[in-house]
């Protein structure tokens, strides 16, 4: 049966892996890779902490935005996904109407080793990292665990976290495209039925981030 073509989007909060498991999945699918961030300084000709600091993080979140918007392919792409996108109101939405978005998550003890002493991540360049990584894992996690499927990041081998990644993307992709009227060639697509009177909508499961 045809790979699917459809767009990958991982999500999550800073220190989850996302860039690091995203060219490896790419590279498995032969698409191509991307990392927001690292996008949106090649067209701004700065670095995130450049514009943080001369532009202010409403800028940069709207420069977010527009990447999402129009500033990458439509199609054979794995985005990583700054941590702080998907938080953004309407941005989850978005990225579900463009292809499949998965997490990947952490718990903070894991990031805390991670990033916990970091200073080059503009919003932990502060007086304690830490207690702002506390702080903004609480705001966001909620946000993350509805974003799409979740997958564990904490103490698994790389090769194990991008088989899972692949395996999981791989069923969401058919159903995507399948929804939206793009089906990999050799199948149809699939009439969608309409939702029956008064049924509910299942919860997603799943939570990275600048």
């Amino acid at each position: 049966m045809p790979e699917p073509d459809t767009n990958l989007y991982l999500v999550g909060f800073m220190g989850t892996g996302k860039t690091t498991v995203g060219r490896a999945v790419a590279q498995k699918l032969g698409y191509q890779a991307l990392d927001s961030d690292y996008e949106i300084e090649r067209m701004m000709g700065k670095s995130v902490a450049q514009i943080f600091a001369a532009e202010g993080e409403p800028a940069f979140r709207e420069f977010e935005r527009k990447f999402v918007e129009r500033g990458h392919p439509d199609r054979a792409v794995v985005v990583a996904c700054g941590g702080g996108l998907v938080v953004q109101p309407g941005l989850l939405g978005l990225l579900q109407a463009r292809g499949v978005v998965i997490c990947l998550h952490a718990s903070l003890e894991t990031i805390l080793q991670r990033v916990g002493q970091t200073r080059t991540r503009p919003l932990l360049n502060v007086e304690d990292p830490k207690v702002r990584l506390r702080r903004l894992f609480a705001e966001r996690e909620g946000i993350y665990k509805r974003a799409g499927t979740v997958i564990l990041t904490d103490f698994r081998p790389q090769h194990d976290i991008v088989t899972h990644v692949l395996r999981t993307y791989r069923r969401e992709a058919r159903d995507w495209a399948r929804a939206h009227g793009s089906a990999p060639a050799g199948e149809s697509p699939r009439a969608e039925r309409p939702p029956a009177a008064g049924a509910g909508e299942a919860a997603g499961t799943g939570p990275a981030g600048r």
